[in-house]
Protein backbone atom coordinates (compact mmCIF):
# COMPACT_ATOMS: atom_id res chain seq x y z
CA UNK A 1 0.00 0.00 0.00
CA UNK A 2 1.10 3.53 -0.59
CA UNK A 3 0.24 6.28 0.67
CA UNK A 4 0.10 9.63 -0.44
CA UNK A 5 -0.03 13.51 0.54
CA UNK A 6 0.22 16.52 -1.59
CA UNK A 7 1.48 20.04 -0.76
CA UNK A 8 -0.72 22.63 -2.05
CA UNK A 9 0.54 25.33 -4.22
CA UNK A 10 3.60 24.34 -5.53
CA UNK A 11 5.16 20.55 -6.03
CA UNK A 12 7.35 19.53 -3.88
CA UNK A 13 11.13 18.90 -4.57
CA UNK A 14 13.25 17.16 -2.65
CA UNK A 15 16.93 17.02 -2.80
CA UNK A 16 17.58 13.57 -0.03
CA UNK A 17 21.12 13.17 1.08
CA UNK A 18 24.27 14.96 -0.24
CA UNK A 19 27.43 14.32 1.37
CA UNK A 20 25.24 12.82 4.54
CA UNK A 21 23.37 15.52 5.00
CA UNK A 22 19.76 15.93 4.22
CA UNK A 23 18.45 18.89 2.14
CA UNK A 24 14.85 19.96 2.05
CA UNK A 25 13.88 22.62 -0.83
CA UNK A 26 12.81 25.98 0.29
CA UNK A 27 9.50 25.59 -1.36
CA UNK A 28 8.79 22.69 1.13
CA UNK A 29 10.06 24.91 4.03
CA UNK A 30 7.55 28.05 2.98
CA UNK A 31 4.94 26.05 2.36
CA UNK A 32 5.12 23.00 4.72
CA UNK A 33 2.30 23.56 6.56
CA UNK A 34 -0.26 23.17 3.14
CA UNK A 35 -1.39 19.91 3.10
CA UNK A 36 -3.99 17.95 1.69
CA UNK A 37 -5.05 14.69 0.46
CA UNK A 38 -5.19 14.45 -3.57
CA UNK A 39 -5.61 10.94 -4.72
CA UNK A 40 -3.15 10.02 -7.66
CA UNK A 41 -0.22 12.43 -6.52
CA UNK A 42 2.81 10.72 -6.50
CA UNK A 43 5.12 13.52 -4.65
CA UNK A 44 4.76 12.25 -0.91
CA UNK A 45 4.66 8.33 -0.55
CA UNK A 46 4.93 6.55 2.29
CA UNK A 47 5.11 2.69 2.24
CA UNK A 48 6.00 -0.08 4.99
CA UNK A 49 5.69 -2.69 2.39
CA UNK A 50 8.97 -4.08 1.66
CA UNK A 51 10.82 -1.56 4.05
CA UNK A 52 14.57 -2.53 3.84
CA UNK A 53 16.85 -1.01 6.47
CA UNK A 54 19.98 1.10 5.11
CA UNK A 55 22.79 0.33 7.25
CA UNK A 56 25.12 2.66 5.99
CA UNK A 57 22.81 5.50 5.87
CA UNK A 58 21.61 4.65 9.56
CA UNK A 59 25.86 4.81 10.12
CA UNK A 60 26.31 8.06 8.43
CA UNK A 61 23.35 9.96 9.87
CA UNK A 62 25.12 8.77 13.43
CA UNK A 63 28.27 9.66 12.57
CA UNK A 64 26.83 13.29 11.57
CA UNK A 65 24.65 13.53 14.51
CA UNK A 66 28.16 12.67 17.02
CA UNK A 67 29.08 15.90 15.14
CA UNK A 68 26.82 17.61 17.24
CA UNK A 69 26.62 16.33 20.27
CA UNK A 70 27.26 12.98 22.74
CA UNK A 71 24.32 11.38 23.31
CA UNK A 72 25.53 9.10 25.58
CA UNK A 73 26.68 12.22 27.75
CA UNK A 74 24.16 14.97 26.74
CA UNK A 75 20.72 12.84 27.61
CA UNK A 76 21.18 13.35 31.57
CA UNK A 77 23.67 15.88 33.58
CA UNK A 78 25.45 13.72 36.61
CA UNK A 79 25.68 14.38 40.28
CA UNK A 80 29.09 16.04 39.36
CA UNK A 81 27.67 18.56 37.14
CA UNK A 82 26.38 20.32 39.99
CA UNK A 83 26.03 20.44 43.64
CA UNK A 84 23.36 21.37 46.16
CA UNK A 85 22.87 25.24 45.83
CA UNK A 86 24.03 25.77 42.75
CA UNK A 87 22.66 28.85 40.35
CA UNK A 88 21.88 27.88 36.42
CA UNK A 89 20.09 29.83 33.99
CA UNK A 90 17.39 27.99 32.49
CA UNK A 91 17.83 26.77 28.60
CA UNK A 92 15.10 28.53 26.93
CA UNK A 93 14.71 31.50 29.04
CA UNK A 94 18.37 32.81 29.98
CA UNK A 95 16.69 35.63 32.39
CA UNK A 96 15.67 32.84 34.73
CA UNK A 97 17.34 31.33 36.88
CA UNK A 98 17.03 27.58 39.14
CA UNK A 99 18.26 26.70 42.41
CA UNK A 100 19.32 22.95 42.50
CA UNK A 101 18.00 21.59 45.30
CA UNK A 102 19.51 18.77 47.30
CA UNK A 103 16.28 16.26 46.24
CA UNK A 104 17.32 17.00 42.95
CA UNK A 105 20.93 16.95 43.48
CA UNK A 106 20.72 13.35 45.15
CA UNK A 107 18.30 12.12 42.25
CA UNK A 108 20.87 12.95 40.16
CA UNK A 109 22.84 10.15 38.02
CA UNK A 110 26.08 8.95 38.97
CA UNK A 111 27.04 8.42 35.68
CA UNK A 112 24.98 8.29 32.65
CA UNK A 113 21.95 5.75 32.44
CA UNK A 114 23.16 5.10 28.74
CA UNK A 115 26.46 4.25 29.01
CA UNK A 116 27.83 1.39 27.16
CA UNK A 117 24.03 0.75 26.06
CA UNK A 118 23.21 -0.38 22.64
CA UNK A 119 20.52 -2.29 20.98
CA UNK A 120 19.82 -4.08 17.66
CA UNK A 121 16.13 -2.64 17.52
CA UNK A 122 14.18 0.29 18.81
CA UNK A 123 10.78 1.52 19.26
CA UNK A 124 10.44 5.59 19.89
CA UNK A 125 6.63 5.79 20.23
CA UNK A 126 4.46 9.22 20.03
CA UNK A 127 1.50 9.74 21.44
CA UNK A 128 -0.97 10.66 17.85
CA UNK A 129 -4.31 9.01 18.07
CA UNK A 130 -3.28 7.41 14.95
CA UNK A 131 -2.22 4.85 17.27
CA UNK A 132 -6.17 3.73 17.91
CA UNK A 133 -6.98 0.95 16.64
CA UNK A 134 -3.46 -0.08 14.98
CA UNK A 135 -3.07 -2.96 16.68
CA UNK A 136 1.05 -2.44 16.79
CA UNK A 137 1.13 -3.41 20.58
CA UNK A 138 2.78 -6.62 20.46
CA UNK A 139 4.98 -5.37 17.58
CA UNK A 140 5.82 -2.16 19.80
CA UNK A 141 7.08 -5.10 22.81
CA UNK A 142 9.12 -7.05 20.47
CA UNK A 143 11.64 -4.40 20.24
CA UNK A 144 14.77 -4.27 22.31
CA UNK A 145 14.60 -0.89 23.58
CA UNK A 146 11.33 1.24 23.86
CA UNK A 147 11.14 4.44 24.24
CA UNK A 148 8.00 6.40 24.87
CA UNK A 149 6.86 10.37 25.53
CA UNK A 150 5.15 12.06 27.91
CA UNK A 151 4.34 9.57 30.68
CA UNK A 152 1.57 8.54 28.51
CA UNK A 153 -1.07 5.75 29.71
CA UNK A 154 -0.32 2.38 28.32
CA UNK A 155 -2.52 -0.24 30.09
CA UNK A 156 -5.58 0.47 28.86
CA UNK A 157 -4.45 0.74 25.41
CA UNK A 158 -2.22 -1.93 25.55
CA UNK A 159 -3.05 -3.76 22.52
CA UNK A 160 -2.57 -0.75 20.66
CA UNK A 161 0.47 1.06 22.18
CA UNK A 162 2.00 -2.27 24.09
CA UNK A 163 3.57 -1.68 27.45
CA UNK A 164 7.15 -1.93 27.40
CA UNK A 165 8.69 1.14 28.27
CA UNK A 166 12.58 1.39 28.80
CA UNK A 167 12.70 5.12 28.37
CA UNK A 168 9.88 7.92 29.27
CA UNK A 169 9.71 11.29 29.02
CA UNK A 170 8.11 13.71 30.85
CA UNK A 171 7.73 17.31 30.90
CA UNK A 172 7.02 18.83 33.98
CA UNK A 173 3.51 19.95 32.46
CA UNK A 174 2.05 16.78 32.64
CA UNK A 175 1.87 16.87 36.53
CA UNK A 176 -0.67 19.67 35.87
CA UNK A 177 -2.49 18.55 32.91
CA UNK A 178 -2.84 14.55 34.16
CA UNK A 179 -2.41 14.58 37.82
CA UNK A 180 -4.58 17.45 38.56
CA UNK A 181 -1.21 19.43 39.60
CA UNK A 182 -0.89 16.99 43.04
CA UNK A 183 -3.79 18.52 44.37
CA UNK A 184 -4.97 16.31 46.15
CA UNK A 185 -3.76 12.46 47.70
CA UNK A 186 -5.70 10.67 44.96
CA UNK A 187 -3.78 12.52 42.12
CA UNK A 188 -0.73 11.86 43.95
CA UNK A 189 -1.55 7.97 44.10
CA UNK A 190 -2.48 7.91 41.20
CA UNK A 191 0.78 9.56 39.89
CA UNK A 192 3.14 7.10 42.42
CA UNK A 193 1.55 4.30 40.69
CA UNK A 194 1.99 4.78 37.40
CA UNK A 195 5.97 5.43 37.97
CA UNK A 196 5.69 1.99 39.88
CA UNK A 197 5.41 0.42 36.80
CA UNK A 198 8.28 1.27 35.21
CA UNK A 199 10.35 -0.33 37.72
CA UNK A 200 14.51 0.21 36.39
CA UNK A 201 13.13 2.33 33.41
CA UNK A 202 14.97 5.75 33.39
CA UNK A 203 12.37 8.80 33.42
CA UNK A 204 13.73 12.11 31.48
CA UNK A 205 12.38 15.01 32.82
CA UNK A 206 13.54 18.38 30.84
CA UNK A 207 13.64 20.22 34.18
CA UNK A 208 15.64 23.21 33.02
CA UNK A 209 14.14 24.58 29.63
CA UNK A 210 11.96 26.68 30.81
CA UNK A 211 10.73 28.50 34.14
CA UNK A 212 7.43 27.73 35.39
CA UNK A 213 7.43 23.98 36.14
CA UNK A 214 9.75 24.01 38.88
CA UNK A 215 7.56 23.40 42.17
CA UNK A 216 6.06 20.08 39.51
CA UNK A 217 9.50 19.07 39.35
CA UNK A 218 10.32 19.31 43.24
CA UNK A 219 6.75 17.49 43.89
CA UNK A 220 8.02 14.53 41.36
CA UNK A 221 11.67 14.50 42.94
CA UNK A 222 9.32 14.51 46.45
CA UNK A 223 7.35 11.85 45.69
CA UNK A 224 10.17 9.59 44.45
CA UNK A 225 12.59 9.84 47.11
CA UNK A 226 9.24 9.13 49.71
CA UNK A 227 7.74 6.46 47.99
CA UNK A 228 11.79 4.61 47.07
CA UNK A 229 10.41 4.10 43.61
CA UNK A 230 12.99 2.22 41.54
CA UNK A 231 12.70 4.21 38.13
CA UNK A 232 15.92 5.69 37.46
CA UNK A 233 15.97 9.70 36.78
CA UNK A 234 17.40 11.27 33.91
CA UNK A 235 17.85 15.42 33.38
CA UNK A 236 18.62 16.59 29.93
CA UNK A 237 22.33 18.39 29.41
CA UNK A 238 21.92 21.89 29.46
CA UNK A 239 23.12 22.20 25.44
CA UNK A 240 21.29 19.49 24.44
CA UNK A 241 18.09 21.36 22.95
CA UNK A 242 20.61 23.56 21.09
CA UNK A 243 22.96 20.90 19.97
CA UNK A 244 19.83 19.00 18.38
CA UNK A 245 18.62 21.89 16.31
CA UNK A 246 21.69 22.68 15.59
CA UNK A 247 22.32 19.63 13.26
CA UNK A 248 18.72 19.53 11.87
CA UNK A 249 19.20 23.15 10.92
CA UNK A 250 22.68 22.35 9.38
CA UNK A 251 20.55 19.79 7.40
CA UNK A 252 18.42 22.59 6.12
CA UNK A 253 15.67 21.76 7.80
CA UNK A 254 14.58 25.02 9.47
CA UNK A 255 12.72 23.80 12.85
CA UNK A 256 12.16 26.06 15.84
CA UNK A 257 12.63 23.76 18.74
CA UNK A 258 12.48 20.07 18.01
CA UNK A 259 9.80 18.43 19.13
CA UNK A 260 9.94 15.51 21.93
CA UNK A 261 9.82 12.74 19.08
CA UNK A 262 11.99 14.48 17.17
CA UNK A 263 14.59 14.90 20.01
CA UNK A 264 13.89 10.83 21.17
CA UNK A 265 15.18 9.78 17.31
CA UNK A 266 18.08 12.19 17.45
CA UNK A 267 19.38 11.01 20.58
CA UNK A 268 18.34 6.77 19.57
CA UNK A 269 20.68 7.08 16.25
CA UNK A 270 23.23 6.53 18.93
CA UNK A 271 22.00 3.25 20.32
CA UNK A 272 20.00 1.78 18.21
CA UNK A 273 21.17 0.25 14.94
CA UNK A 274 17.40 0.03 13.75
CA UNK A 275 14.75 2.65 14.66
CA UNK A 276 10.88 1.99 14.29
CA UNK A 277 8.77 5.27 15.05
CA UNK A 278 5.17 4.74 16.05
CA UNK A 279 2.33 7.29 17.03
CA UNK A 280 4.19 10.03 14.54
CA UNK A 281 1.12 11.79 12.79
CA UNK A 282 0.95 15.21 12.99
CA UNK A 283 -2.58 16.02 11.13
CA UNK A 284 -6.31 15.81 12.46
CA UNK A 285 -7.28 13.58 9.77
CA UNK A 286 -5.77 10.39 8.48
CA UNK A 287 -5.46 9.74 4.48
CA UNK A 288 -9.20 8.39 4.18
CA UNK A 289 -10.31 11.60 6.18
CA UNK A 290 -11.24 9.96 9.30
CA UNK A 291 -10.95 12.29 11.86
CA UNK A 292 -7.79 11.67 14.17
CA UNK A 293 -7.37 12.41 17.73
CA UNK A 294 -3.80 14.69 19.08
CA UNK A 295 -3.23 12.11 21.79
CA UNK A 296 -4.43 8.60 21.60
CA UNK A 297 -5.47 9.07 25.13
CA UNK A 298 -7.48 12.21 25.51
CA UNK A 299 -9.47 15.06 23.91
CA UNK A 300 -7.01 17.70 23.63
CA UNK A 301 -7.14 20.04 20.88
CA UNK A 302 -3.85 20.96 18.85
CA UNK A 303 -3.36 23.47 16.13
CA UNK A 304 -0.90 21.88 14.15
CA UNK A 305 0.08 24.71 11.66
CA UNK A 306 -0.03 27.56 14.37
CA UNK A 307 2.78 29.99 14.23
CA UNK A 308 2.46 30.15 17.89
CA UNK A 309 3.74 27.22 18.63
CA UNK A 310 7.28 26.40 19.34
CA UNK A 311 6.96 22.64 17.02
CA UNK A 312 7.16 22.36 13.40
CA UNK A 313 5.21 19.18 13.38
CA UNK A 314 4.45 18.62 10.11
CA UNK A 315 7.97 19.86 8.63
CA UNK A 316 8.89 17.16 11.57
CA UNK A 317 6.88 14.44 10.40
CA UNK A 318 8.05 14.90 6.28
CA UNK A 319 11.55 15.11 7.09
CA UNK A 320 11.21 11.51 9.04
CA UNK A 321 9.40 10.21 5.88
CA UNK A 322 12.23 11.56 4.03
CA UNK A 323 14.02 9.20 6.13
CA UNK A 324 11.51 6.10 5.99
CA UNK A 325 11.81 6.14 2.23
CA UNK A 326 15.79 6.22 2.61
CA UNK A 327 15.52 3.38 5.20
CA UNK A 328 17.37 5.37 7.76
CA UNK A 329 14.14 4.25 9.70
CA UNK A 330 10.96 2.95 9.72
CA UNK A 331 8.01 4.96 10.38
CA UNK A 332 4.47 3.27 10.68
CA UNK A 333 1.50 5.52 10.68
CA UNK A 334 -1.53 2.63 9.72
CA UNK A 335 -2.29 -0.88 10.97
CA UNK A 336 0.33 -3.40 12.05
CA UNK A 337 0.69 -6.52 11.22
CA UNK A 338 -0.25 -9.79 13.34
CA UNK A 339 2.93 -11.37 14.35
Amino acid sequence: MVLVLQQTYSSWPICLFRDGELCLSRSLVNNSDKITRKAGSTIFQHSVQGWKINSSLVLEIRKNILRFLDAERDVSVVKSSFKPGDVIHYVLDRRRTLNISHDLHSLLPEVSPMKNRRFKTCAVVGNSGILLDSGCGKEIDSHNFVIRCNLAPVVEFAADVGTKSDFITMNPSVVQRAFGGFRNESDREKFVHRLSMLNDSVLWIPAFMVKGGEKHVEWVNALILKNKLKVRTAYPSLRLIHAVRGYWLTNKVPIKRPSTGLLMYTLATRFCDEIHLYGFWPFPKDLNGKAVKYHYYDDLKYRYFSNASPHRMPLEFKTLNVLHNRGALKLTTGKCMKQ
